[in-house]
């Protein structure tokens, strides 16, 4: 019950101007930031561990901050997923290199999770005429895995693959042409992962850019999606041309270096409330 209260929360959201919107988050965000200490101390101790040279005011701050921007984003689901189309059309902006985006290459798209992950998902699919495919992890309410699904295969050229799929499929979708949306920076666990620096500590880290790259025969694009006042901006940067190496882990510890460049331009919009570094090597303290 619920769930399906939530979401009709969402369909009336969608109607208010984004300016009220936002301001929503932002109130909703404090509230949270307030609320949530178990998930304020994961994003404080991820601050600690990758910008040491903030004082513990400075990283308040960015939490605080943090909080609001993932709020919301979240919240903009309600217009990305129920607004008119025109509506997604006016708020959402691709921009960079869109060529790259051109003729059917084999593509990865590297998109580092920022909060605005799905605001791009739905420019691309609603803007650009390529089939896309990206891998998801089911959610263990099923109303709003449902909800999600449905959201992100709005415009109908996204189709989304289990994480406990084998890769085959996906392997055959890229070489026909369909760019993989890809999310590789979350901590999966140690399974095939290496432990390859991000922000000089050891991070368990999938090397499935580099895997899905060489079997797909695909370049990797970066696809950086930054909230705006008055939407979201999908920025395509030119296509990586080092990448991939017959070299996993030297590709995946290249990607988290890249990554750092890119968390530069907008740290308050990074997912760090995840448990980057749940997962330790061999003998490592737990950190959270």
């Amino acid at each position: 019950m619920f769930s399906h209260a939530v979401i009709v929360l969402m369909r009336v959201l969608a109607r208010l101007p984004l300016a009220w919107l936002r301001a929503v988050g932002a109130a909703l965000g404090v509230l949270l930031f307030q609320l949530l200490r178990s998930r304020r101390k994961v994003a404080n101790t991820n601050l600690l561990l990758c910008f040491p040279e903030l004082s513990a005011q400075e990283r308040r701050a960015l939490v605080r901050k943090i909080f609001i921007h993932f709020t919301q984003a979240w919240l903009d689901r309600g217009w990305l997923w129920h607004g008119p189309p025109e509506r997604t059309l006016q708020r959402l902006k691709i921009v960079g290199d869109v060529a790259q985006l051109d003729g059917d290459t084999p593509t990865v798209l590297f998109v580092p999770h920022f909060v605005g992950l799905d605001a791009g998902a739905t420019a691309l699919s609603q803007q650009v005429s390529r089939d896309f495919n990206t891998i998801f992890t089911p959610q263990s309410n099923q109303v709003m895995d449902a909800w999600i699904a449905e959201g992100r295969q709005r415009f109908g050229n996204a189709r989304l693959f289990d994480r406990r799929q084998g890769v085959k499929e996906i392997v055959a979708s890229l070489r026909q042409g369909q760019p993989l949306y890809l999310l590789p920076d979350m901590d999966f666990g140690a399974k095939d992962a290496f432990f390859v620096l991000f922000y000089g500590v050891a991070a368990a880290t999938v090397p499935s850019l580099s895997r899905f790259a060489r079997l797909g025969r695909a370049k990797v694009v970066p696809v950086l999606t930054r909230m705006t006042p008055t939407g979201y901006e999908v920025d395509i940067l030119p296509a990586w041309e080092d990448f991939p190496t017959n070299d996993a882990e030297a590709d995946t510890a290249l990607m988290n270096r890249r990554l750092q460049d890119y968390i530069a331009t907008m740290p308050e919009q990074y997912f760090w409330v995840h448990k980057r570094f749940k997962t330790r090597p061999p003998g490592a303290a737990e950190v959270y």
